[in-house]
């Protein structure tokens, strides 16, 4: 009996050492923790960014692209008739590098389109270099017509168009001309007939009224030189289509339009069809078609 009343006083002086030992190793662990803290926060007050480890920072772009990106983004707000400064900077960058990129190599005018979106690759939305390019056999040799359209805004384009010369697996520039502001870039390239030089017509589409307008232009190259022989701007509603050695042109008159639109009536179209001579083209007969 009086063994088991000592086994019973014992019972809570067990049950009071395991509940310290608990007690003690829980302050144990909330001391080592708070030390942590307190060495983690003074690391960072002594030593800012050693907390976090430094994010890695990607270089600015460079090269030709970088270089036609860091100048168009200037002409942001800037009217084509006074971006020349800038413009000009871009042509002469673009025309230098596709020099050196043709010297030992004929590409095709595919090849040609690519380098130049390579180069055009880091403009974005409203800027843009959009490239057109053409190829076409004369006189023994390729002539690669190599352009774009360069804009800022929906009205504020830029266009460029350098001919090159292949030949024997090389190219060497010949000449370059800018074709109307303010519109997009299209080739028709046309064949031989009564003339000797190489020919070719470059449109485009000017948007900013009720209905879009193109400027249309006969090229002349000689081999050396590059000369309009025939050009018409801002056609209003037109449309271009050449059938073998005739150009058919259909269009609006602007005056016309507004005057039957206010009437609530349909306005006449015309259509005019230019023969193509060693002149350059001659109009044959300019009549009203059905709207």
């Amino acid at each position: 009996m009086a063994a088991l009343n000592g086994q019973a006083r014992g019972l809570p002086l067990l049950s009071f050492c395991k509940i310290g030992k608990g007690v003690i190793e829980s302050l144990r662990q909330k001391f080592l923790w708070s030390v942590n803290l307190t060495l983690v926060l003074a690391s960072a007050l002594l030593f800012p960014g050693a907390a976090y480890p430094k994010k890695k920072t990607t270089p600015p772009p460079t090269g030709l692209p970088a270089q036609v990106f860091n100048l168009a983004k200037q002409l942001g707000g800037v009217p084509v008739e006074d971006a020349g400064p800038i413009t000009s900077q871009i042509q002469k960058l673009v025309i230098d590098h596709l020099t050196q990129w043709m010297a030992n190599r004929a590409p095709t005018d595919v090849e040609a389109r690519r380098e130049l979106e390579s180069v055009f690759s880091l403009l974005r939305y409203p800027l843009d270099g959009l490239p057109a390019t053409f190829q076409q056999l004369w006189n023994g040799q390729a002539i690669l017509g190599v352009g774009y359209t360069l804009s800022w805004s929906a009205y504020d384009r830029q266009n460029v168009i350098a001919i090159y010369s292949s030949s024997g697996g090389k190219s060497q520039y010949v000449t370059v001309t800018n074709f109307v502001p303010h519109t997009d870039l299209h080739y028709v390239n046309l064949p031989q007939y009564a003339w000797e030089d190489m020919r070719f017509i470059v449109w485009g589409t000017r948007v900013g009224k009720s209905q879009d307008r193109i400027s249309v232009v006969l090229y002349s190259f000689d081999g050396k030189n590059l000369k309009s022989l025939w050009q018409s701007q801002d056609i209003y509603d037109g449309r271009m289509d050449v059938v073998k050695d005739k150009v058919i042109i259909r269009y609006l008159k602007e005056d016309e339009y507004v005057h039957a639109v206010e009437r609530g009536e349909k306005p006449p179209r015309h259509q005019a069809t230019y023969q193509l001579t060693t002149a350059g083209m001659q109009l044959l007969d300019d009549h009203d078609i059905p709207f």
